[in-house]
């Protein structure tokens, strides 16, 4: 299995210093990708613009817009900042797509919050359209700049050819999670990137089945990439009580009191119980897991390499 690292947007303070502190470390480190995810009324940076940069800092890792809410944007625009990434990473993008939960954040963009699903299945066939050089409409001049559909320059992560599902050019992963979700992103996606938001091994498997179940009924012969992460603190000053801070800022959205429940119940700020979530999420036949830091100092990546790099040597 494979871990990823999200570079720590939703964490306060973070500017500058952090993203070049940040980008170089996980790229020199023993991560397979860099990430981040996408909010609109919140204090953390836009999600492409911020990928752009962790594309020009690295090298080596993927680049992995983990995910982005393509209802509430322009396909074309989408289609435009996705090759856009693509060009700037030579070839080391992946896309997660998804609804969002967050209402506020479509009415800041003057977005209707109602059948986004149904979008979303039309926005992914659009931009994949598009992707693929066909113009926005009759008499316009393609949505550049055009994908080169090669393997990345590094050698290292996945070919990027179009999928027999979808042109995208770049792999394209789903943020799915019931039933109909997942059915609908069997259509097209080629996997799912989940959450474990409590931090327990069975939600991990559950996901993990239902995810395997939804490809196998939608008749596909491959199994779908699985994708799943958490929030973690460590190597800081109480990291109990940061990890429950930054879990209760991130969910208040969602009202008060199940911010509170969840913030209670975040369990990843000890470096045991996280190496126990690793064991079970590789026996899950999880592909990659994403460590979502809760906190903008350093010391909270530097204990997840050092946890990283003593726990693969036995994976």
């Amino acid at each position: 299995m494979d871990i990823g690292m999200s570079l720590p947007t939703m964490a306060r303070g973070f500017g500058r210093p952090t993203m070049a502190e940040w980008s170089r470390a996980i790229d020199a480190g023993p991560f397979s990708s860099i990430s981040c995810g996408e909010r609109v009324t919140f204090h953390n940076p836009e999600i492409m613009v911020t990928l752009g940069a962790a594309a020009a800092l690295t090298e080596r890792v993927r680049v992995f817009a983990n995910l982005v809410v393509t209802p509430m944007h322009p396909p074309a625009l989408v289609a435009k900042q996705v090759a856009t990434l693509q060009v700037l990473s030579d070839g080391r993008l992946t896309v997660g797509v998804g609804v969002g939960g967050r209402e506020h954040d479509y009415r800041a963009l003057g977005v209707p919050f109602q059948r986004r699903h149904e979008r979303l299945d039309r926005d992914v066939a659009e931009i994949g359209r598009l992707l693929a050089g066909e113009a926005a409409f009759d008499g316009a001049d393609p949505v550049g700049p055009p994908l080169a559909f090669t393997e990345p320059a590094s050698g290292e992560g996945l070919a990027t050819g179009a999928s027999p599902l979808h042109p995208w050019g770049v792999e394209l992963l789903a943020g799915a999670m019931g039933p109909k979700g997942l059915a609908r992103a069997a259509k097209w996606a080629d996997g799912v990137s989940g959450f474990c938001l409590g931090g327990s091994g069975e939600e991990v498997i559950r996901a993990a089945d239902l995810a395997r179940d939804a490809w196998e009924r939608a008749g596909r012969e491959r199994p779908p990439r699985l994708v799943s992460g958490c929030f973690y603190a460590l190597g800081v000053p109480e990291p109990r009580e940061t990890l429950r801070g930054f879990t209760y800022d991130y969910l208040e959205v969602f009202g008060s009191e199940f911010a509170r429940s969840m913030a209670d119940e975040a369990a990843m700020w000890d470096a045991r119980r996280l190496r126990g979530l690793l064991d079970e999420a590789a026996a899950a036949g999880i592909d990659e897991f994403i460590l979502v830091p809760a906190t903008v100092d350093p010391a909270c990546l530097h204990a997840a390499t050092a946890l990283v790099d003593s726990w693969r040597p036995a994976h």
